[in-house]
């Protein structure tokens, strides 16, 4: 789900949102550099519904999809205790009243209700400078995961959590990053722990010129 009403990032969400311009970037991890698809299982399958002689066939069974209550993210962050105050204050609206938050919705916890993972952009070059995940508890949410360590991004992945920081090796412009590294977190005993950490390398957008092949 968008949390940023008419803006979004371009680049795909495997990625933590690459920055478009070196001033947004630069300025996102010097403030912040500081500080600290769920997938759902599909019906079991019982078998045909026995019929009793005379009697018509059975109606096909239903399976109910609740649509998960949204959150007024924005106020979420902001009433957070655990989100920092450079987080809070950079949260503005970009048009109108558009903020740059990305929400999505899953079940990471083993609650009834889903969790709420909330990610926290700038304008324009959507760099993740803040992401979070809410827990349901009584009528409200508490904070069971924060990172704020830019450019940073979460989502969930058949009900892991996936965080996703982008490596800056020295002299790397601030559009091409060297890689990212990818921790994937795992819901036990009351908390998230690291499962996998996994660390890819990109390669040049373009390679070398072929050298041609020797002459007879």
């Amino acid at each position: 789900m968008r949390g940023l009403t008419g803006a979004g990032p371009e680049r795909a969400r495997s990625t933590a949102r690459t920055a478009s311009t070196a001033t947004a970037v630069l300025a996102a991890v010097a403030l912040f550099g500081t500080g600290c698809g769920a997938s759902g299982t599909g019906a079991r399958d019982e078998g045909p519904a026995r019929v009793d002689a005379g009697a018509g066939p059975a109606a096909p069974a239903t399976v109910s999809s609740p649509t998960p209550a949204r959150v007024d993210a924005v106020r979420l962050i902001k009433g957070d205790p655990a989100v920092s105050a450079e987080v809070k204050r950079e949260l503005k609206p970009c048009v109108a009243d558009a903020y740059p938050v990305d929400v999505s919705y899953g079940n990471l916890t083993g609650e009834a209700r889903d969790d709420v993972v909330v990610n926290v952009l700038t304008c324009g070059d959507a760099v993740g400078v803040g992401a979070y995940v809410y827990r349901r508890q009584g009528d409200g949410y508490v904070n069971v995961f924060s990172a704020e360590e830019p450019p940073v991004y979460a989502e969930i992945d058949r009900g892991d959590l996936v965080v996703t920081k982008q490596v800056y090796d020295r002299g790397d412009p601030v559009s091409s990053p060297s890689g990212e590294v990818v921790i994937t977190y795992r819901w036990l005993s009351g908390r998230f722990d690291e499962k996998y950490r996994t660390h890819n390398e990109y390669g040049p957008v373009a390679g070398a010129a072929p050298t041609p092949a020797p002459e007879g």
